[in-house]
């Protein structure tokens, strides 16, 4: 769940579905919310949120590099690994119905016009600069996705132009303690990670409760809703564009570039531009659509196959 959710489009509660451990995780959560402690719940959440920091960690740098660095390759790749996790939610669904679709047409209406926002106002992956509410804000987002399956919390932080800061500053925080200066990890914790931890904390026991309620009383709506973000969130993840070196005059977290400031900023706050692929670009990008499939698809069979093989309860 750690790795899915340090990549753009890959959901962790996808992850948490297809291994057999997504509806002891939602009781797990909405049992702590209400301060019932019992030990099975703790030993859930401790084991896989503990694994998943873990992973954070000690990854948020590569793949913040790659990300940036080699962007056509990394959406390529996500828009694959994002298309994966349709089959799932079928699976979930079963049978179509109006509500389905109903909820999917809602759900990809909403995803496209978040995509629309994302264009209007973000520049390139840093976006403009970031305050404590848009941190808190993008906190409860991407908590959804530790709970609902098919939505990707990093993609969340991709469109609200916070994912390149956020793992950043993780990669801060571990070069710090790795180097045995700690004290260097306070400023961006309390100016980042503390704000955004709050928000997922906050958004991870409303999603978890709200959505054990939907699939009980809605589950067909809420299924198709889910569908419907997830097939939507791939309007966003064009793969051929690239960091643009800026120019004099250009305006990047709202200060204006001059000859003493070119030099000294940092590519993640490139302003990212399209641009029309080679034929080889091409069919490259088709192969990692296929491989990021065939990953997440992967995944979901290993955990049908675990699934199988766990004791009725």
């Amino acid at each position: 769940m750690g790795l899915a959710n340090l990549v753009p489009g890959m959901s962790g509660g996808t992850m948490l579905l297809a291994t057999g451990i997504y509806p002891r995780f939602v009781s797990a959560v909405a049992e702590i919310s209400t301060l019932r402690f019992r030990l099975p719940s703790l030993a859930v959440l401790a084991t896989v949120i503990g694994a998943a920091l873990l992973a954070v960690f000690l990854l948020a740098g590569f793949i913040r590099d790659w990300v940036v660095l080699h962007t056509w390759v990394a959406y390529s790749l996500f828009i694959g690994l994002t298309l994966g996790g349709v089959p799932v939610l079928w699976r979930m669904i079963g049978h179509s119905r109006p509500a389905v679709w109903m909820g999917a047409l809602a759900g990809l209406a909403a995803m496209s016009a978040l995509v629309l926002v994302q264009h209007e106002t973000a520049s390139g992956f840093a976006g403009e600069e970031a305050d404590t509410l848009l941190l808190f804000a993008t906190g409860v987002g991407g908590a959804s996705a530790m709970v609902l399956p098919g939505i990707s919390g990093s993609y969340i932080f991709v469109l609200l132009g916070q994912y390149v800061p956020i793992l950043g500053a993780v990669d801060t925080a571990r070069a710090a303690f790795t180097t045995g200066e700690p004290s260097a990890a306070i400023e961006p914790f309390f100016s980042i990670l503390f704000p955004l931890a709050v928000g997922i904390a906050l958004g991870l026991i409303l999603v978890s409760n709200l959505v054990r309620l939907l699939l009980e009383r809605c589950p067909n709506a809420t299924l198709g809703t889910l569908l419907g973000l997830l097939s939507g969130a791939v309007f966003g993840l064009w793969p051929f564009r690239a960091p643009v070196e800026p120019s004099l005059g250009d305006v990047i977290g709202g200060k204006v570039v001059t000859s003493a400031s070119i030099a000294s900023i940092p590519v993640e706050s490139w302003p990212v531009a399209f641009f029309f692929p080679s034929a080889a670009q091409v069919l490259f990008a088709l192969l990692l659509v296929g491989v990021g499939f065939a990953l997440t698809t992967a995944v979901s069979w290993l955990g049908d196959a675990m699934d199988e093989k766990r004791p009725a309860r």
